[in-house]
């Protein structure tokens, strides 16, 4: 089973997104989940027993980044 976050980051201008953006990926680099992730531009997926750390960090970002969360029983690459 995995659990997969799907988000955009969302900005009035182009100065805030970038801005928002530094923050965003500066912060899920020091999460450290980079051998227990899968990971894509705007996708992640971790196990979950893993996905309490994401969930609690989405909530830190809640107001400039818009998150959907799946759960899933398998991922087939094609």
């Amino acid at each position: 089973m995995f659990v997969v976050y799907i988000y955009d980051i969302k900005a009035k201008n182009k100065k805030k997104f970038n801005r928002v953006k530094r923050r965003f990926y500066y912060h899920l680099n020091k999460l450290d989940l980079q051998k227990q992730v899968w990971k894509t531009k705007s996708t992640i997926a971790v196990q979950p027993k893993t996905a309490r750390v994401l969930d609690l960090f989405f909530k830190d970002f809640r107001k400039d980044v818009v998150v959907y969360k799946l759960h899933t029983t398998s991922i087939e690459r094609l």
